[in-house]
């Protein structure tokens, strides 16, 4: 995954070529390609397959997943120094489990999200739409409630106003 930018190169380096998301406890296989095990796992659960790495193609044994702790430490500073990168720049805020910009908003949970936990089994049914149009659509309900509250402050200023003559005109009576 060869790019102009190292963080994301070591981005890159520290995704699995089958979810696409961080390492999530890596484990590696005879061929020396890694992947999260749940990825590998699930690969190799068609029966009529021969079980092979999926990146290279190569025959390997199945049960011989080796966790890859090195690798597990190295994702974790990468999603460490994602995070610091976002927030240097002034970025918009990051998920917490993906490192990644949250663009979208669940309505349903009302929360912001990123693409990726949209597409997670937590959001997927969920009526999901754009951070910005969100905060359009509450801004103009937020205006709209407002305005209602605006008059009723002018008549209560009014009312007291009333009052405080009543009660000036009292005391100088």
């Amino acid at each position: 995954m060869a790019t102009d930018n190292p963080m994301e190169s070591l981005q890159g380096e520290a995704t699995c070529p089958m979810c696409l998301e961080y390492f999530k406890d890596p484990v590696t296989i005879d061929c020396g390609h890694n992947f999260c095990p749940a990825c590998i796992t699930q690969c190799w659960e068609r029966p009529d397959t021969d079980v092979f790495c999926p990146q290279c193609r190569e025959t390997v044994q199945q049960r011989n997943l080796r966790p890859n702790r090195w690798l597990a430490n190295v994702v974790e500073i990468v999603k460490q120094l994602s995070l610091q990168a976002t927030k240097a720049t002034g970025e918009e805020r990051v998920c917490g489990e993906h490192q990644e910009t949250l663009k979208l908003f669940c309505e349903e949970d009302q929360t912001s999200v990123c693409v990726v936990c949209h597409l997670s089994q937590d959001h997927r049914a969920h009526r999901v739409i754009p951070i910005k149009e969100a905060a359009q659509e509450y801004k103009e309900k937020l205006q709209g409630a407002l305005g209602p509250l605006r008059k009723e402050l002018e008549e209560v200023l009014a009312l007291t106003s009333k009052e405080q003559k009543k009660t000036t005109e009292w005391q100088v009576g």
